[in-house]
């Protein structure tokens, strides 16, 4: 198998250099009068992934997860991150420098309640932090007799003496075939919501909606294919587009400007603040707008408009064409799995297979579709312990050979134009335990009881996530993380605003495509995690019913392993499930791939024979 070409295994440990880094971050502050600084893992676009160029807490902390926040104070620090990260935040973080907390049990209001004191001035960079988030955040401050300060330029940037520069990755028309929509049309669409919301104008400064808006693509940050760009769409007018112009080609060029009034980046806040002069109500979106904004507008005398971009619901949305390419997208990347999979069984149980082998092996399957642009997300490929580690990225220094009598976790995905992919399988290495059959079945039935929800229009994600969880909580268990994301359209894996979590207060909407993964992880011995993504469609129709009801229709197409399920605690109706997705893989799958591989496919996909049945 060839090298991975769209992620690197690199060991990132910055703790040798942590020391220096924060005692010249103590030094800067010390200069500036400020007690402390906030050092959220964060751009001025709230991306899931950043450019190296905005990866300072990575770069002061040693921490490469894609959530924290760490707290710098003269005597003390702190590092918060949530419940994915809490086993890897203690390999990369220096403890004798940084206390590790939990973001959600113990999140930095408390902890600034508690360790400001009277008079302190905690500063922070207002483009990187939301205004909901700031309120939160001066807020304890206040409780503390401290004050929260902006401070620009950023303290980090100061000493980050190579630091990468910003990326100018090109900018690209997304095809109609594709997009299913023209910007035109997404326009009239947008305008009329403005108008619905009494906004003169709406700030688009999520990437993800400027890229849909305007049927673009780019390429500065990785795995996701965005363009690094502000917009402003006013209720009437052209929209003007904030982008750098080294990234526009001249055909791309010239069809924006068409369109649009394409701006430089450095004109955006004087843009804002002439808007706000005239006493323009700006929206603002709530979840990405940098408290910058806010402040230009309202500073200019303008009114911030705070609440959720209406281009957010209407992404989250796909048209028919964005369905079907997302349907072709997952055949292919189906084939590949399969591949992938039939490869492991065969290599694996020789006991010479590593993670690293893994993950170069599956994109390498991928790759030879000649449809991937990249990879959806760094590949999770944990075996045995490492498996239970949520969101493991292997390195040359933590590689493990998978071991017979191992489970492992593989968690990935692949960008196509025509759509995005993610998908999680645990395989059975050698013989499983009684335990983890019955542990990987309980998440299975979870699973299932997702894929064959039916429930009423207008349900959101929090009302179902927890018939992922029943099966687990019988028995005392359960998994740390949200059941469901929602997925973009050749744009970001993880995409709001709807999901299937405990905070999931989203409706979800017929044309939705989200994920479906619940887990069990146990510490230091295995992980099991089953994912398919699902479109939300129309239900079938039920006799009697009173309301409008949809349920789920699964687009992702490989085989769940076999050998790890105990039929004994399945009933009926899942083994029916479960047989009928199978036998639709094989129909699907088996003509894609080689001979050797749909010989194995047939065998995975044969039907599960039930001991007995118990709900």
């Amino acid at each position: 198998m060839s090298e991975a070409e769209f992620q690197s295994f690199d060991d990132v440990d910055q703790r040798a250099a942590t020391p220096a880094r924060v005692a010249a971050l103590r030094a800067e502050l010390a200069r500036r009068a400020l007690t402390g600084f906030i050092v959220p893992r964060a751009d001025r676009f709230q991306n899931e992934y950043l450019p190296a160029s905005d990866e300072r807490l990575a770069w002061l902390t040693g921490f490469t997860g894609s959530a924290g926040m760490a707290i710098v104070l003269a005597d003390r620090a702190v590092i918060f991150v949530d419940g994915r990260y809490t086993l890897q935040v203690r390999d990369q973080v220096d403890e004798n420098i940084f206390t590790c907390a939990h973001l959600i049990d113990t999140p930095p209001e408390t902890w600034i309640e508690a360790n400001l004191g009277s008079g302190a001035q905690l500063g922070y960079d207002p483009w990187l932090h939301t205004s909901e988030g700031i309120e939160k955040l001066a807020k304890a401050c206040a409780a503390a007799g401290a004050l929260l300060v902006p401070t620009e330029p950023n303290p980090v940037d100061a000493i980050w003496s190579d630091r990468p520069a910003p990326p100018l990755g090109p900018v690209r028309l997304h095809d109609l075939s594709f997009a299913g929509e023209d910007a035109a049309a997404k326009l009239g669409r947008i305008r009329a919501e403005i108008v619905k919301l009494k906004a003169d104008a709406l700030v688009v400064s999520n990437p993800q909606n400027v890229a849909w808006t305007f049927n673009i693509r780019g390429a500065d940050v990785p795995h996701a294919p965005l363009p690094l760009a502000f917009a402003i769409v006013p209720k009437e007018g052209p929209p003007a587009l904030y982008v750098d112009p080294r990234k526009l080609a001249a055909p791309v060029r010239e069809a924006l400007q068409a369109l649009v009034d394409l701006r430089d980046p450095a004109q955006f806040a004087a843009d804002l603040a002439a808007r706000g002069g005239a006493g323009e109500t700006m929206r603002l979106d709530q979840a990405t707008a940098a408290d910058a904004l806010a402040k230009i507008i309202t500073q200019a005398g303008g009114k911030p408009q705070r609440g959720a971009d209406p281009i957010a619901m209407m992404k989250a949305v796909k048209n028919e064409t964005e369905i079907a390419g997302a349907r072709a997208a997952h055949v292919r990347d189906g084939a590949a799995m399969a591949r992938f999979l039939a490869w492991l069984d065969r290599t694996a149980p020789k006991g010479d297979l590593t993670e690293i082998d893994t993950v170069a092996a599956l994109e390498s399957f991928r790759r030879e579709t000649g449809a991937l642009k990249d990879i959806s997300f760094p590949t999770i490929a944990g075996a045995g312990p490492d498996g239970a580690i949520v969101h493991y990225r292997v390195t040359h220094s933590t590689n493990r050979r998978i071991a017979p009598g191992e489970l492992f976790l593989v968690d990935s995905g692949g960008q196509y134009e025509d759509g995005t992919t993610d998908i999680t399988r645990t395989v059975a290495v050698g013989k499983p335990s009684a335990e983890m059959r019955a542990r990987f079945t309980r998440v299975l039935k979870g699973h299932i009881a997702i894929a064959t929800a039916t429930f009423p229009d207008g349900t959101t994600g929090a009302q179902i996530d927890s018939f992922a969880r029943q099966a687990l909580w019988a028995v005392g268990l359960d998994f740390d993380h949200g059941t469901g994301h929602g997925v973009g359209s050749y744009l970001s894996v993880h995409e709001g605003p709807a999901g299937i979590s405990k905070r999931g207060t989203v409706a979800l909407k017929r044309g939705m495509i989200l994920s479906n993964e619940p887990g069990y992880y146990k510490t230091d011995a295995y992980g099991i995690r089953i994912e398919n993504l699902v479109l939300v469609i129309e239900a079938a129709p039920v006799e009697g019913a009173e309301k409008p009801l949809n349920a789920f229709e699964t687009l992702t197409l490989a085989p769940i392993d076999r050998r790890l399920i105990e039929p004994g605690l399945m009933t009926t109706e899942e083994v029916r499930w479960l047989d009928a997705y199978h036998a639709r893989v094989f129909e699907v799958i088996g003509p894609k791939v080689d001979r050797p591989t749909r010989a194995w496919l047939k065998t995975a996909t044969r039907g599960v024979r039930a001991k007995r049945t118990r709900a």
